[in-house]
Protein backbone atom coordinates (compact mmCIF):
# COMPACT_ATOMS: atom_id res chain seq x y z
CA UNK A 1 0.00 0.00 0.00
CA UNK A 2 1.33 3.68 -0.62
CA UNK A 3 -0.07 6.96 0.98
CA UNK A 4 -2.15 9.05 -1.31
CA UNK A 5 -1.05 12.48 -3.25
CA UNK A 6 -4.33 14.05 -1.47
CA UNK A 7 -2.87 15.81 1.81
CA UNK A 8 -6.46 15.73 2.90
CA UNK A 9 -6.64 11.72 2.46
CA UNK A 10 -7.01 9.57 5.64
CA UNK A 11 -3.43 8.34 7.04
CA UNK A 12 -2.72 4.86 5.79
CA UNK A 13 -1.61 2.34 8.25
CA UNK A 14 -1.32 -1.71 8.72
CA UNK A 15 -4.87 -3.25 9.61
CA UNK A 16 -2.16 -4.80 12.31
CA UNK A 17 -1.39 -1.37 13.71
CA UNK A 18 -5.42 -0.21 13.56
CA UNK A 19 -6.36 -3.54 15.44
CA UNK A 20 -3.57 -2.43 18.22
CA UNK A 21 -4.86 0.72 18.52
CA UNK A 22 -8.54 -0.01 18.48
CA UNK A 23 -8.08 -2.01 21.43
CA UNK A 24 -6.05 0.59 23.30
CA UNK A 25 -9.04 2.96 22.70
CA UNK A 26 -11.19 0.52 23.49
CA UNK A 27 -9.66 -0.01 27.12
CA UNK A 28 -10.58 2.75 28.23
CA UNK A 29 -13.04 5.04 26.04
CA UNK A 30 -16.82 5.79 26.24
CA UNK A 31 -19.02 6.06 23.85
CA UNK A 32 -20.04 9.79 23.69
CA UNK A 33 -22.96 9.77 20.75
CA UNK A 34 -22.07 13.86 19.60
CA UNK A 35 -25.40 15.91 18.26
CA UNK A 36 -24.01 18.32 15.83
CA UNK A 37 -25.63 21.18 14.19
CA UNK A 38 -26.70 20.12 10.30
CA UNK A 39 -23.43 20.08 8.37
CA UNK A 40 -23.96 21.09 4.02
CA UNK A 41 -21.74 18.98 2.29
CA UNK A 42 -19.88 21.15 -0.78
CA UNK A 43 -18.96 19.33 -3.50
CA UNK A 44 -15.54 20.66 -3.41
CA UNK A 45 -13.84 18.12 -5.91
CA UNK A 46 -15.54 16.73 -9.02
CA UNK A 47 -12.23 14.09 -9.61
CA UNK A 48 -11.52 11.04 -7.30
CA UNK A 49 -8.32 9.47 -7.40
CA UNK A 50 -8.78 5.49 -6.85
CA UNK A 51 -5.90 4.01 -6.44
CA UNK A 52 -5.18 0.01 -5.15
CA UNK A 53 -4.90 1.49 -1.38
CA UNK A 54 -6.60 0.63 1.79
CA UNK A 55 -7.94 4.49 3.27
CA UNK A 56 -8.13 4.11 7.50
CA UNK A 57 -8.61 7.47 9.49
CA UNK A 58 -7.08 7.56 12.33
CA UNK A 59 -8.27 5.72 15.05
CA UNK A 60 -11.69 7.66 16.92
CA UNK A 61 -12.38 8.39 20.34
CA UNK A 62 -15.45 6.14 20.52
CA UNK A 63 -13.20 2.81 20.62
CA UNK A 64 -15.73 0.54 18.82
CA UNK A 65 -15.55 -1.02 15.52
CA UNK A 66 -18.81 -0.91 14.77
CA UNK A 67 -20.43 2.47 15.88
CA UNK A 68 -19.27 5.03 13.23
CA UNK A 69 -17.55 2.42 11.20
CA UNK A 70 -18.31 2.18 7.53
CA UNK A 71 -16.26 0.40 5.04
CA UNK A 72 -16.36 1.06 1.34
CA UNK A 73 -15.39 -1.34 -0.88
CA UNK A 74 -14.93 -0.68 -4.60
CA UNK A 75 -14.14 -2.94 -7.32
CA UNK A 76 -13.89 -1.52 -10.94
CA UNK A 77 -14.45 -5.13 -12.54
CA UNK A 78 -18.06 -5.78 -10.55
CA UNK A 79 -19.52 -4.81 -13.60
CA UNK A 80 -19.19 -4.87 -17.20
CA UNK A 81 -21.87 -2.47 -18.33
CA UNK A 82 -21.68 0.25 -20.98
CA UNK A 83 -25.30 1.67 -21.08
CA UNK A 84 -27.37 -1.82 -21.82
CA UNK A 85 -31.16 -1.02 -20.75
CA UNK A 86 -31.11 -4.47 -19.09
CA UNK A 87 -28.30 -2.96 -16.53
CA UNK A 88 -28.82 -6.27 -13.87
CA UNK A 89 -27.78 -8.62 -16.77
CA UNK A 90 -23.66 -6.87 -16.38
CA UNK A 91 -23.45 -7.61 -12.79
CA UNK A 92 -20.61 -10.46 -12.02
CA UNK A 93 -21.72 -12.48 -9.13
CA UNK A 94 -17.85 -13.57 -8.55
CA UNK A 95 -16.58 -10.14 -7.89
CA UNK A 96 -19.78 -9.06 -5.64
CA UNK A 97 -19.16 -12.11 -3.36
CA UNK A 98 -15.52 -10.85 -3.03
CA UNK A 99 -16.88 -7.61 -2.55
CA UNK A 100 -19.35 -8.87 0.38
CA UNK A 101 -16.39 -10.91 2.20
CA UNK A 102 -13.75 -8.14 1.93
CA UNK A 103 -16.89 -5.46 3.46
CA UNK A 104 -17.95 -7.75 6.56
CA UNK A 105 -14.67 -9.30 7.45
CA UNK A 106 -13.20 -5.18 7.25
CA UNK A 107 -15.93 -3.64 9.09
CA UNK A 108 -15.47 -6.90 11.80
CA UNK A 109 -11.80 -7.27 12.18
CA UNK A 110 -12.50 -10.99 12.02
CA UNK A 111 -10.08 -13.17 10.52
CA UNK A 112 -12.76 -14.98 8.38
CA UNK A 113 -15.43 -14.45 6.88
CA UNK A 114 -17.33 -17.12 8.34
CA UNK A 115 -15.97 -15.25 11.93
CA UNK A 116 -17.66 -11.82 10.48
CA UNK A 117 -20.85 -13.71 10.09
CA UNK A 118 -21.23 -15.10 13.10
CA UNK A 119 -20.06 -11.60 14.75
CA UNK A 120 -22.33 -10.02 12.66
CA UNK A 121 -25.39 -13.02 14.00
CA UNK A 122 -24.82 -12.79 17.80
CA UNK A 123 -26.45 -16.05 19.14
CA UNK A 124 -27.24 -17.35 15.79
CA UNK A 125 -28.67 -20.96 15.74
CA UNK A 126 -30.41 -22.57 13.40
CA UNK A 127 -34.33 -21.87 12.44
CA UNK A 128 -33.68 -18.29 13.08
CA UNK A 129 -35.07 -16.02 10.44
CA UNK A 130 -32.74 -13.49 8.47
CA UNK A 131 -34.95 -11.03 6.79
CA UNK A 132 -33.07 -9.12 4.01
CA UNK A 133 -34.94 -5.52 3.24
CA UNK A 134 -34.22 -4.81 -0.56
CA UNK A 135 -34.78 -1.87 -2.45
CA UNK A 136 -38.03 -2.31 -5.66
CA UNK A 137 -39.45 1.89 -5.24
CA UNK A 138 -39.61 2.00 -9.20
CA UNK A 139 -41.59 -1.85 -9.43
CA UNK A 140 -44.90 -1.96 -9.80
CA UNK A 141 -45.25 -5.31 -11.76
CA UNK A 142 -43.99 -9.04 -11.52
CA UNK A 143 -42.85 -8.79 -15.28
CA UNK A 144 -41.36 -5.40 -14.68
CA UNK A 145 -37.73 -4.86 -16.84
CA UNK A 146 -38.35 -1.34 -16.52
CA UNK A 147 -34.35 0.41 -17.31
CA UNK A 148 -34.58 2.37 -14.15
CA UNK A 149 -32.60 2.04 -10.70
CA UNK A 150 -33.66 -1.04 -8.60
CA UNK A 151 -32.46 -3.72 -6.38
CA UNK A 152 -30.08 -6.18 -7.62
CA UNK A 153 -30.11 -9.84 -6.52
CA UNK A 154 -25.57 -10.52 -6.60
CA UNK A 155 -25.45 -8.74 -3.11
CA UNK A 156 -28.36 -10.88 -1.50
CA UNK A 157 -26.79 -14.03 -3.49
CA UNK A 158 -23.51 -12.95 -1.83
CA UNK A 159 -24.75 -12.58 1.40
CA UNK A 160 -26.70 -15.97 1.38
CA UNK A 161 -23.47 -17.92 0.41
CA UNK A 162 -21.40 -16.12 3.27
CA UNK A 163 -24.58 -16.92 5.74
CA UNK A 164 -24.38 -20.82 4.78
CA UNK A 165 -21.14 -20.93 6.61
CA UNK A 166 -22.53 -20.42 9.70
CA UNK A 167 -24.98 -22.86 9.16
CA UNK A 168 -28.35 -20.78 7.91
CA UNK A 169 -30.52 -22.67 5.86
CA UNK A 170 -31.78 -20.52 2.50
CA UNK A 171 -35.53 -21.17 3.25
CA UNK A 172 -34.77 -18.90 6.61
CA UNK A 173 -33.67 -15.68 4.71
CA UNK A 174 -36.83 -13.52 4.02
CA UNK A 175 -35.70 -11.00 1.12
CA UNK A 176 -38.73 -8.71 1.21
CA UNK A 177 -40.13 -5.27 -0.07
CA UNK A 178 -43.62 -5.09 1.87
CA UNK A 179 -45.29 -2.52 -0.60
CA UNK A 180 -43.55 -2.89 -3.74
CA UNK A 181 -43.27 -5.90 -6.61
CA UNK A 182 -40.50 -8.36 -6.88
CA UNK A 183 -39.93 -9.24 -10.14
CA UNK A 184 -39.31 -12.19 -11.94
CA UNK A 185 -35.86 -11.11 -13.00
CA UNK A 186 -34.58 -10.53 -9.29
CA UNK A 187 -36.41 -13.81 -7.90
CA UNK A 188 -35.39 -16.41 -10.71
CA UNK A 189 -31.96 -14.81 -10.74
CA UNK A 190 -31.61 -15.64 -6.65
CA UNK A 191 -30.08 -18.77 -5.13
CA UNK A 192 -32.78 -21.72 -4.98
CA UNK A 193 -34.49 -21.99 -1.90
CA UNK A 194 -34.36 -18.05 -0.36
CA UNK A 195 -38.02 -17.12 0.50
CA UNK A 196 -39.53 -13.52 -1.13
CA UNK A 197 -41.95 -11.27 0.04
CA UNK A 198 -43.59 -8.22 -1.57
CA UNK A 199 -47.16 -7.37 -2.08
CA UNK A 200 -47.93 -8.96 -5.13
CA UNK A 201 -45.70 -11.51 -6.75
CA UNK A 202 -43.74 -13.67 -4.32
CA UNK A 203 -45.49 -14.69 -0.85
CA UNK A 204 -47.62 -11.88 0.50
CA UNK A 205 -45.65 -9.75 3.13
CA UNK A 206 -48.67 -9.18 5.51
CA UNK A 207 -49.00 -6.72 8.48
CA UNK A 208 -50.74 -8.03 11.50
CA UNK A 209 -52.30 -5.89 14.39
CA UNK A 210 -50.65 -7.59 16.89
CA UNK A 211 -49.66 -4.24 19.29
CA UNK A 212 -45.88 -4.81 18.93
CA UNK A 213 -46.00 -4.03 15.59
CA UNK A 214 -46.57 -0.22 15.49
CA UNK A 215 -44.14 2.10 15.60
CA UNK A 216 -43.98 4.48 18.37
CA UNK A 217 -43.31 7.75 17.16
CA UNK A 218 -42.12 10.76 19.18
CA UNK A 219 -43.23 14.20 17.72
CA UNK A 220 -43.62 17.75 19.35
CA UNK A 221 -47.39 18.40 21.41
CA UNK A 222 -48.10 20.29 18.43
CA UNK A 223 -48.15 17.30 16.30
CA UNK A 224 -50.07 13.89 15.08
CA UNK A 225 -49.01 11.00 13.60
CA UNK A 226 -50.72 8.06 11.78
CA UNK A 227 -50.72 4.84 12.58
CA UNK A 228 -47.99 2.86 10.93
CA UNK A 229 -46.61 -0.40 11.35
CA UNK A 230 -44.19 -2.94 10.56
CA UNK A 231 -44.52 -5.94 8.15
CA UNK A 232 -44.95 -9.48 9.50
CA UNK A 233 -41.49 -10.11 7.76
CA UNK A 234 -39.41 -8.03 10.02
CA UNK A 235 -42.08 -9.01 13.17
CA UNK A 236 -40.93 -13.00 12.65
CA UNK A 237 -37.19 -12.20 11.38
CA UNK A 238 -34.58 -12.78 14.32
CA UNK A 239 -32.24 -10.57 12.23
CA UNK A 240 -32.14 -7.64 9.83
CA UNK A 241 -30.25 -6.89 7.62
CA UNK A 242 -31.25 -3.77 5.55
CA UNK A 243 -30.13 -3.10 1.88
CA UNK A 244 -30.61 0.18 0.35
CA UNK A 245 -29.86 1.38 -2.77
CA UNK A 246 -27.68 4.76 -3.01
CA UNK A 247 -30.18 6.85 -4.35
CA UNK A 248 -30.30 10.79 -5.12
CA UNK A 249 -32.96 12.98 -6.32
CA UNK A 250 -35.85 12.19 -4.31
CA UNK A 251 -38.91 14.93 -4.77
CA UNK A 252 -39.35 14.84 -1.22
CA UNK A 253 -37.15 13.38 1.30
CA UNK A 254 -33.91 14.75 -1.13
CA UNK A 255 -32.07 11.17 -1.21
CA UNK A 256 -32.91 8.08 -0.47
CA UNK A 257 -30.41 5.59 1.38
CA UNK A 258 -30.96 3.13 4.03
CA UNK A 259 -33.96 5.03 6.77
CA UNK A 260 -35.82 5.70 4.02
CA UNK A 261 -35.55 2.45 2.29
CA UNK A 262 -37.70 1.58 5.35
CA UNK A 263 -40.73 3.11 3.53
CA UNK A 264 -40.44 -0.50 2.34
CA UNK A 265 -41.16 -2.24 5.56
CA UNK A 266 -44.49 -0.37 6.79
CA UNK A 267 -47.52 -0.06 6.24
CA UNK A 268 -49.46 2.36 4.37
CA UNK A 269 -46.01 4.56 4.03
CA UNK A 270 -47.31 7.25 1.64
CA UNK A 271 -48.65 8.65 4.87
CA UNK A 272 -45.49 9.66 6.16
CA UNK A 273 -44.08 11.85 2.52
CA UNK A 274 -45.69 15.41 4.20
CA UNK A 275 -43.58 14.38 7.34
CA UNK A 276 -40.37 13.78 5.78
CA UNK A 277 -40.68 16.44 2.97
CA UNK A 278 -37.49 18.34 3.07
CA UNK A 279 -38.05 19.74 -0.51
CA UNK A 280 -41.56 21.62 -0.28
CA UNK A 281 -41.62 21.83 3.55
CA UNK A 282 -45.74 21.11 4.03
CA UNK A 283 -47.35 21.99 6.76
CA UNK A 284 -46.84 18.31 8.44
CA UNK A 285 -43.19 19.05 8.29
CA UNK A 286 -41.26 20.34 10.86
CA UNK A 287 -37.16 20.69 10.85
CA UNK A 288 -36.64 19.36 14.02
CA UNK A 289 -38.67 16.20 13.97
CA UNK A 290 -38.51 13.24 11.11
CA UNK A 291 -40.33 9.88 11.99
CA UNK A 292 -37.54 7.84 10.10
CA UNK A 293 -35.58 8.57 12.98
CA UNK A 294 -38.19 6.53 14.95
CA UNK A 295 -38.65 4.02 12.62
CA UNK A 296 -35.19 2.71 14.76
CA UNK A 297 -37.03 3.05 18.38
CA UNK A 298 -39.18 -0.07 17.13
CA UNK A 299 -37.90 -3.53 19.00
CA UNK A 300 -38.74 -4.79 15.09
CA UNK A 301 -36.41 -2.22 13.21
CA UNK A 302 -33.55 -0.29 14.96
CA UNK A 303 -34.12 -3.82 17.71
CA UNK A 304 -32.96 -6.47 15.07
CA UNK A 305 -30.95 -4.46 12.49
CA UNK A 306 -27.09 -6.16 12.54
CA UNK A 307 -26.18 -5.25 9.13
CA UNK A 308 -26.58 -2.08 6.47
CA UNK A 309 -25.22 -2.95 3.37
CA UNK A 310 -25.71 -0.15 0.74
CA UNK A 311 -25.93 -0.95 -2.80
CA UNK A 312 -23.59 1.76 -4.88
CA UNK A 313 -22.87 -0.95 -8.32
CA UNK A 314 -25.10 1.58 -10.38
CA UNK A 315 -26.55 3.50 -7.70
CA UNK A 316 -28.83 6.52 -9.24
CA UNK A 317 -28.05 10.23 -9.17
CA UNK A 318 -32.31 10.48 -8.92
CA UNK A 319 -34.00 8.16 -7.50
CA UNK A 320 -36.04 6.71 -10.57
CA UNK A 321 -33.64 7.61 -12.96
CA UNK A 322 -31.60 4.48 -14.99
CA UNK A 323 -27.82 3.92 -14.19
CA UNK A 324 -25.23 6.64 -15.52
CA UNK A 325 -21.81 6.89 -14.94
CA UNK A 326 -20.86 9.58 -12.23
CA UNK A 327 -17.94 12.65 -12.81
CA UNK A 328 -16.57 11.38 -8.58
CA UNK A 329 -16.02 8.02 -9.64
CA UNK A 330 -13.50 8.60 -12.75
CA UNK A 331 -16.61 9.15 -14.99
CA UNK A 332 -17.29 5.15 -14.82
CA UNK A 333 -19.99 3.51 -12.30
CA UNK A 334 -19.36 3.88 -8.62
CA UNK A 335 -19.06 -0.17 -8.70
CA UNK A 336 -19.07 0.01 -4.74
CA UNK A 337 -20.54 -1.38 -1.66
CA UNK A 338 -21.22 -0.19 1.98
CA UNK A 339 -21.06 -1.87 5.11
CA UNK A 340 -21.75 -0.66 8.93
CA UNK A 341 -23.94 -1.21 11.74
CA UNK A 342 -23.98 2.29 12.34
CA UNK A 343 -26.72 2.98 10.16
CA UNK A 344 -26.47 6.73 10.56
CA UNK A 345 -22.45 6.50 9.48
CA UNK A 346 -23.30 4.41 6.43
CA UNK A 347 -26.28 7.25 4.97
CA UNK A 348 -24.00 10.06 5.89
CA UNK A 349 -20.94 8.74 3.84
CA UNK A 350 -23.57 8.03 0.67
CA UNK A 351 -25.44 10.88 1.28
CA UNK A 352 -21.78 12.74 1.57
CA UNK A 353 -21.01 10.95 -2.17
CA UNK A 354 -23.97 12.27 -3.62
CA UNK A 355 -23.59 15.78 -2.53
CA UNK A 356 -20.39 15.51 -3.91
CA UNK A 357 -21.46 13.97 -7.03
CA UNK A 358 -24.65 16.78 -7.57
CA UNK A 359 -23.29 19.70 -5.98
CA UNK A 360 -25.93 22.67 -5.54
CA UNK A 361 -28.72 20.55 -7.37
CA UNK A 362 -29.20 18.14 -3.81
CA UNK A 363 -31.26 19.72 -1.51
CA UNK A 364 -29.41 21.28 1.27
CA UNK A 365 -31.43 19.53 4.28
CA UNK A 366 -31.04 16.06 2.52
CA UNK A 367 -29.23 15.15 5.57
CA UNK A 368 -31.44 16.90 8.19
CA UNK A 369 -32.55 13.70 8.86
CA UNK A 370 -29.61 11.94 10.24
CA UNK A 371 -28.20 15.30 12.09
CA UNK A 372 -31.73 14.31 14.24
CA UNK A 373 -30.93 10.63 14.20
CA UNK A 374 -27.56 11.34 15.67
CA UNK A 375 -28.72 13.82 18.30
CA UNK A 376 -30.83 10.92 19.26
CA UNK A 377 -27.91 8.89 19.92
CA UNK A 378 -28.89 6.55 16.72
CA UNK A 379 -25.05 6.76 15.50
CA UNK A 380 -22.76 8.74 14.16
CA UNK A 381 -23.85 11.86 12.36
CA UNK A 382 -20.80 14.03 10.47
CA UNK A 383 -20.96 15.42 7.10
CA UNK A 384 -17.50 16.54 5.02
CA UNK A 385 -16.77 15.87 1.25
CA UNK A 386 -15.33 12.38 1.15
CA UNK A 387 -13.26 12.98 -1.99
CA UNK A 388 -11.34 15.95 -0.53
CA UNK A 389 -11.00 15.73 3.39
CA UNK A 390 -10.73 13.18 6.24
CA UNK A 391 -14.08 12.21 8.62
CA UNK A 392 -13.44 13.18 12.11
CA UNK A 393 -16.09 10.88 13.68
CA UNK A 394 -16.68 8.53 11.45
CA UNK A 395 -14.10 5.81 10.83
CA UNK A 396 -14.48 5.75 7.01
CA UNK A 397 -12.48 2.81 5.13
CA UNK A 398 -12.25 2.61 1.89
CA UNK A 399 -10.93 -0.72 0.03
CA UNK A 400 -9.98 -0.81 -3.67
CA UNK A 401 -9.96 -3.80 -4.67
Amino acid sequence: MHSSKNPHTPKVITRREVLKAMAIVAGGAALNHLGRDLVTTEAKGSQSKLDNEVYIPLVTKYGSLSIGKVVHVNEHNATSWSGQRMYWEHVEQPVVNEMVKRGVVELTGAATETDAWRELLPGYQPGKKIAIKVNFNNCWSCSSTSAVIDALIHPVNAVVSGLEQIGVVRADVCVFDAVRSLPDRFVNAGLPGITYFDNSCSNIAGFSDHPDAYITFNPPPSMSMPAEKVTDVVRNADYLINMPIMKGGHPLAGVTLGFKNHFGTIHHCSALHDYVDVVHKPPAYNRDYNPMVDFFSSPHIGGKTVLTIGDALFAAKDFNDPPETWTTFGDKLPNSLFFAKDPVAVDCVMHDLIAAELGDSLTPAANRYLALAGKAGIGIYESVNPWTESYTQINYTRVIL
